[in-house]
């Protein structure tokens, strides 16, 4: 039925194409839109085996669109409405127009945005175009070319390499979605004819001596200016092709060689090579994805014997792949600027094409620098939170009030770094934010809120990261409550005479028998900065008071006598937590 349709409508295509051109709008049928740059692409080039017409754009905001056009508005309803009755496109397919797009990312090197020409709504079949002997006529070539004739006899002289190159560039062009296998069939002619109409060439399905260079020449232009070099990094042990123009050495790292940016683009190639096991591959693979050069979002796979890692985020895109044999782990990572897809994905596929494993891997002490960093895995620097603050549960499924500076304008929140947290309620006036965990969490402890005025030069304790998580746990600040209200008479204050860091922040004022009376402020207001050993909290009333209005029923003191300055760090600790902002 599809091929019946797209003969219909390429026979009534030349009586309104000139109508066509003259239209001011394209119209596309949506078809499907994707969460991310990877998954567009796989998609698409399933798409582009059964559909022509294919075309990905970006959205904006991490999504990406898969359209077919572009054609006149009354063709693309057309289209529409047969290929979903068909069902060989969403039902929720639907007409969008070029203003909905922004990129063209598919096919490569294409702009249709930028004033398309209007396509017939679907190509005539291309059955005429099999290389089996009795075959239909075809037309006459460009007269300044080859005949068909002398096209099919310098084909002929093509080897195996030569003409899956050609499918392979025909596939970078987006007119070929079949199998790089050098057996030029149905498929590969129907893609040399859509290439050859789609540059004013006569659509034979037969490549000219001249058309194959064109297209070669386009193949190739894109990675011309990157000087792509065979380098044998014996010390690794692997070979591969690299951007020598764009990247050079520039150390050892174990489990890394580093390969920094020497040209004008901001690429960085880093090699691995290290031995060890599934596990310590398991290991690398959760390393890894702490690293700045890895952005939190992208497809990732992990096997007992391999292991991909995609990050996509708005400066750039890293790939890296690594592979386990013989009790040794080698593999690349590629970081490419975002935007430049058609030579990122050309580069990626030489890389993967050329890598060959050599004998030994990279000596673990072979570094070449002495500079040593918590920050720093093998001279790589860790992602790190934007801020960071404390704060503690109030409920047994995991919830944690902490205050608000924390979460204002988080890409991502969490809670003690491994689970990721959404806000509840956050309260301005009183500078409190409440979360709650997108997974379910079991607390081994919750705070206990006082129901009682504390006693004024009372002993207090603070439990917070005071560091940012470096230390691993809390830790625990001693000292008096001096006043039962703010400097301007605030009742909701309590002060302090203690001395507390930033990271501080947000944990819980413990009394000397642990129970909870306040949470701290932070020590710089609007306009003064507090003097050393003067803190503020909140007091329990207003934390009740937030707490309820969220829903949550705070748990109230059982104990009333005093701890030990020990026992009393180790119930601080319990309930206190790391919360970190992200960008």
């Amino acid at each position: 039925m599809i091929r019946i349709f797209a003969a219909v409508l390429f026979s009534i295509a030349f009586t309104v194409a000139a109508q066509a051109q003259q239209r001011t709008g394209a119209a596309w049928v949506q078809i499907e839109a994707q969460p991310s740059l990877s998954q567009a692409r796989e998609s698409i080039r399933d798409y582009a085996t059964r559909l022509q017409d294919v075309n990905g754009f970006s959205l904006g905001a991490g999504w990406y669109a898969i359209a077919l056009g572009p054609y006149a508005p009354q063709d693309a309803e057309r289209v529409l409405q047969v290929y979903r009755a068909e069902g060989v496109i969403p039902r929720d397919s639907y007409i969008a127009a070029s203003s909905d797009y922004q990129q063209q990312f598919w096919p490569i090197g294409a702009n249709d945005l930028s004033g398309p020409a209007l396509m017939p709504a679907a190509p005539a079949p291309d059955s005429a175009l099999d290389d089996t002997p009795g075959t239909a006529a075809l037309p006459d070539p460009d007269p300044i070319d080859e005949t068909p004739a002398q096209a099919r006899a310098s084909e002929r002289e093509l080897n195996r390499d030569e003409r899956a190159a050609l499918q392979e560039a025909l596939k970078w062009a987006g007119f070929y979605g079949g199998a790089i296998d050098a057996a030029f069939g149905r498929g590969t002619r129907g893609a040399m004819s859509r290439w050859q109409d789609a540059r004013g060439y006569q659509p034979t399905g037969i490549l000219t001596t001249r058309q194959r260079a064109e297209l070669l020449t386009a193949y190739n232009a894109v990675l011309a200016d990157l000087e792509l070099k065979t380098v044998q990094e014996t010390e690794a042990g692997i070979e591969i092709k690299l951007p020598t123009a764009v990247v050079a050495f520039d150390k050892y790292e174990p489990p890394f060689v580093h390969y920094t940016p020497s040209g004008d683009i901001d690429a960085r190639v880093f090699l691995i090579s290290q031995r060890g096991d599934s596990n310590t591959l398991g290991g690398l693979y959760d390393i890894m994805q702490t690293l700045e050069i890895v952005p939190e979002t992208g497809p990732r796979t992990l096997t007992d014997g391999a292991f991909t890692l995609i990050g996509e985020s708005a400066l750039m895109i890293s790939h890296t792949q690594a592979w386990l044999k013989d009790g040794e782990i080698k593999g690349f990572t590629l970081i490419w600027p975002a935007g430049d897809e058609e030579r990122r994905t050309r580069l990626l596929g030489e890389m993967q094409e050329s890598f060959t494993r050599l004998d030994g891997v990279l000596d673990a002490t072979a570094s070449s620098t002495e500079v040593q960093s918590i920050d720093l895995v093998s001279g790589l620097e860790v992602r790190k939170p934007r801020l960071t603050r404390s704060g503690f549960y109030v409920d047994r499924s995991g919830s944690v009030i902490t205050t608000r500076d924390v979460v204002q304008g988080c890409g991502r929140i969490t809670i003690d770094q491994d689970h990721e947290a959404n806000i509840t309620s956050q309260n301005a006036d009183l500078g409190l934010a409440i979360l709650s965990p997108r997974e379910t969490l079991a607390p081994l402890a919750v705070a206990a809120l006082q129901n009682t005025v504390p006693r004024l030069q009372s002993d207090v304790a603070v439990a917070g990261y005071s560091y940012g998580g470096i230390l691993g746990a809390p830790t625990v600040s001693f000292g008096q409550l001096a006043e039962l209200q703010g400097l301007n008479g605030e009742e909701q204050l309590n002060r302090l005479a203690l001395t507390a860091l930033e990271g501080d922040v947000g944990g819980p004022v413990m009394d000397a028998a642990g129970s909870v009376f306040g949470m701290l402020l932070p020590g710089t207001q609007p306009g003064r900065t507090l003097p050393e050993g003067v803190s503020f909290a909140l007091t329990a009333d207003a934390l009740r008071g937030a707490l309820e209005q969220a829903g949550i029923t705070p748990a109230a003191p059982t104990d009333t006598g005093a701890l030990d300055p020990e026992a009393l760090a180790n119930k601080a600790k319990g309930i206190t937590v790391l919360v970190s902002c992200w960008e």
